[in-house]
């Protein structure tokens, strides 16, 4: 009678339970022995594991009210956290690498939703579709200022970048400029 009523709490409480041994001990023993060891690879998974894990962390402390409410999520995230935590899913380096990465080093923004037009595959990946979806982002008056730029570089053979490298150099000094805010000694419809 005594373990049958012990194995109910312990089947009814396996979430409390298995999560914090999930979650924390196991990573804390493996993350020890990542320090330990002189691989890189074992500590990426587990530094990988504790920003994810912190990330789970922030997300379940900002939106508690609704969580709350959600009878699964204790089960989803014991789940969620099996399958970052156990080497042979390695799923800590597959969040990381296709989700957290892209945002943070790239400064990407992740489309997860993002289904590509098949009138985008059809065309031919060339020049002139380059040009048109580049004047279609940037606008004609970009696209002629790249070319008048490529053509003085290539009149004066001193520059060697590519249209490319310019266009990607404009880019970053854009970027660059926003950042900056708003400037009170800069004229924007001055012309050089």
């Amino acid at each position: 009678m005594g373990s049958g009523s012990f194995l109910k709490v312990v089947a009814k409480n396996f979430d409390i339970l298995a999560g914090p041994v999930i979650s924390l001990a196991y990573p804390l023993y493996a993350s020890v022995r990542a320090i330990e060891t002189k691989s890189q690879v074992d500590d990426q998974q587990w530094l990988t594991y504790w920003v994810l894990y912190s990330c789970i962390t922030l997300v379940e402390l900002t939106f508690a009210p609704v969580i709350e409410w959600l009878p699964f999520w204790p089960y989803a995230k014991l789940f969620f956290n099996c399958w970052l935590v156990l080497p042979c899913f390695n799923g800590a380096a597959y969040v990381y690498q296709y989700f957290v990465r892209p945002m943070f080093v790239n400064r990407q923004i992740v489309n997860i939703w993002y289904v590509p037009r098949k009138d985008k595959l059809s065309k031919p990946d060339d020049v002139l579709s380059a040009a048109e979806r580049y004047i279609e982002l940037n606008g004609p008056e970009a696209f002629e200022k790249l070319i008048s730029k490529s053509t003085r570089a290539s009149n004066s053979r001193s520059m060697r970048r590519s249209i490319l490298q310019e266009s990607e150099a404009d880019k970053i000094g854009k970027a660059e400029r926003e950042s900056w805010g708003e400037n009170p000694f800069y004229d924007k419809n001055y012309r050089h």
